[in-house]
């Protein structure tokens, strides 16, 4: 065996070859998060052109046929001979060339995303086929490629008006990919945060239907046009008008350039934080300097508002006691940014710290000022927060016993009396959130619960003892459970229990009704617990929404508003799913509302009965309560269940 190595051994890769050979260096992998990346980067092209002036609209396809279409009005890529290769457009070397671009070329753009100048050519590289068409100077120019290689020659022919703009259709490659189907709603989302962050851009969204499920909540058409930009992004995520008094928002140049930040946020209580940077457009889930640039901002201003006011608890605040009240986005728009990697997951361009600094917390120090009553609710929150963590740290001068005693992620709310409180109890973190939003927080509670509790017939007191969801839900209920149950220590007068409307949901709310008669039979006996009614589906006509709770009220529904309209029917996944507006407006709001309320049988034994045969050790019973009403019962069974 020998072991030479000599220049035989050297690979040239000439060249789209190495981005075949390694696409990982270049979009991350070869996964669903690498095969969205290639959509990523012609959008973002598309939407240099608008930041830059030159467009305002961009229209985005997904087809049945598994390629997706990228259309901008904007300036069309040249195709003129390129002079360093005369033998070849400008197009061509713009497609097969790694580090080829406009953005190289000071003036071009004064920001961009896509500055590595291998974002076309990569996903040519990747593409089992791309048509690219480029209408400018009275000429549409139309070529093909295949694997990063032409597979047609440059052709041209007059274009029948003015129009200017680039056209893309590609077809991700089967030898690359192992699955080439774009997910709809990721990129539906992926453009609509496009629009949001430039309120100057209109986004064409489109969707061919077979690839859409009943389900799906992404429709099939819409434009994305958000005129006042992030403001409208944040107000998405309000559940009342009256959380628009709490949204800090506001957009400055930096330091007299072309470079811009914009932000907004609003400030809460839920435990629900969130900050969505962005640099050029381009998303940042692991922020970077301008995301550092906020937080610094936001303690240095809270602090000095303090100071101001003479509050001297708010110099133990920290970042850590601020950042969880915090819901936002922040977007900059610099001229050369540096990325973590060429998925550009992190903004690491240093300089810019300091002059984002600058430019919120001088903004945020004049809200403060001018908004003195809200801003001392927030920094009483953020003492608050700061109590409790130093108390969690064993500060005894600072512990608050009424607050360590509540579990952690129990939402309460204001009034501290029970007459006309209501304790929501959810499934998960996620509709979790959406509830916290969407609640009164004067008197609205929320305890998200994590997936199916415990049974607590057909367990033993060991494991109900030491369950700690359901020690979680005991502590927010005050009373006690069994012999030691005090119904004038239930800390609220309404105890709502809000799954998703769907089987799981309903085995949820089963559990958690025989936790209730089992251990606060009394509860229930005094009128306390109840079952909210989501609906399932959304059905859309123009302007107009319905909800339904199942699948015969869709029906119904269709049915009467269906037939000489378009009707967009959806279906929730879960509460987590539902917008904070449209989960008030149709389960939260006493207004709007329907609660259905649980009362005993007066028969104790049947309930007694119904409960051993259903949630006992013997799974007999429930087979032959089963085969029982699978007949002529089965429909009424269920609409008991679902909601009728």
């Amino acid at each position: 065996m020998t072991n030479s190595y000599t220049a035989h051994n050297i690979e040239v890769l000439e060249g789209l070859e190495p981005v075949r050979k390694r696409p990982g260096m270049y979009i991350g992998g070869t996964d669903e998060r690498a095969l969205h990346h290639l959509v990523n980067e012609i959008v973002d092209n598309a939407v240099d052109e608008v930041v830059a002036g030159y467009a305002k609209n961009i229209a985005i396809h997904l087809l049945a046929d598994g390629s997706i279409k990228i259309i901008d009005d904007g300036r069309g890529i040249p195709t003129d001979a390129h002079p360093k290769f005369p033998h070849m457009s400008a197009l061509e070397v713009i497609l097969t060339t790694l580090h080829s671009g406009g953005k190289f070329t000071e003036g071009a753009y004064q920001t961009s995303g896509g500055l590595h100048g291998v974002g076309l050519s990569v996903v040519n590289a990747l593409s089992e086929k791309l048509i690219i068409s480029v209408a400018r100077e009275g000429q549409i120019w139309k070529q093909e490629y295949s694997r990063g290689k032409k597979s047609t020659e440059l052709t041209c022919e007059p274009a029948k008006n003015k129009v200017t703009g680039t056209s893309i259709q590609f077809y991700p490659d089967p030898e690359i990919f192992s699955n080439r189907n774009f997910s709809p709603e990721k990129i539906f989302n992926f453009a609509k945060s496009k629009a949001y962050l430039f309120k100057g851009a209109k986004i064409n969204w489109q969707c061919d239907a077979e690839l859409l499920s009943e389900g799906d909540s992404t429709p099939a058409r819409e434009i994305l046009h958000f005129p006042h930009g992030v403001i409208d992004y944040i107000k998405t995520y309000l559940a009342d008008d009256e959380q628009q008094a709490y949204i800090f928002s506001g957009a400055n140049n930096l330091a007299k350039t072309h470079e811009r930040v914009e932000w907004a946020f609003f400030f809460n209580n839920e435990d629900q934080s969130f900050i969505n940077s962005f640099c050029n457009t381009i998303p940042t889930p692991q922020g970077g300097y301008h995301v550092t640039a906020l937080k610094n901002s936001l303690l240095k201003s809270f602090r000095n508002f303090a100071e101001i006011n003479h509050n001297k608890k708010a110099a133990q605040i920290t970042a850590e006691d601020i950042n969880p009240c915090v819901c936002g986005i922040l977007s900059i728009f610099i001229t050369a940014p540096q990325f973590q990697g060429q998925t550009k997951d992190k903004l690491v361009n240093q300089d810019i710290q300091r002059p984002v600094e600058n430019v919120i917390k001088d903004h945020l120090d004049n809200w403060l000022m001018n908004n003195k009553d809200i801003a001392n609710n927030i920094l009483n929150l953020i003492i608050e927060r700061s109590d409790n963590r130093l108390a969690s740290k064993g500060d005894k001068e600072k512990k608050s016993n009424n607050k360590v005693k509540l579990p952690g992620k129990l939402a309460d709310c204001l009034r501290k009396i029970p007459q006309g409180t209501e304790l929501f109890l959810v499934e998960g973190d996620s509709a979790g959130g959406s509830a916290k939003q969407a609640r009164n927080r004067e008197n609205q509670a929320i305890l998200p619960l994590r997936g199916k509790i415990l049974n607590v017939v057909s367990n033993s007191d060991d494991k109900f003892a030491n369950n700690q969801e359901l020690k979680d839900l005991i502590l927010a209920l005050g009373c006690g459970v069994k012999a030691n149950y005090n119904d004038e220590k239930l800390r609220y007068e309404k105890i709502i229990i809000m799954t998703d409307a769907d089987v799981d949901g309903a085995h949820i709310a089963s559990l958690l009704m025989t936790f209730f008669y089992q251990m606060t039979p009394q509860l229930i006996k005094n009128g306390h617990l109840y079952l909210a009614k989501p609906p399932l589906y959304k059905l859309v006509l123009g302007k107009d929404t319905h909800y339904a709770a199942n699948e015969v009220e869709r029906d119904k529904l269709i049915s009467k508003y269906g037939k000489n309209k378009k009707i967009e029917v959806s279906r929730f996944k879960g509460l987590g799913e539902m917008s904070a507006p449209q989960l008030k407006e149709t389960t939260m709001d006493p207004k709007t509302r329907i609660l259905i309320k649980i009362i005993p049988d007066d028969n104790e034994d049947i309930t007694i009965n119904i409960i051993n045969d259903l949630m006992g050790k013997n799974p007999e019973l429930r087979l032959k309560f089963i085969q029982e009403k699978i007949g002529s019962d089965f429909q009424e069974i269920k609409n008991d269940i679902l909601g009728s």
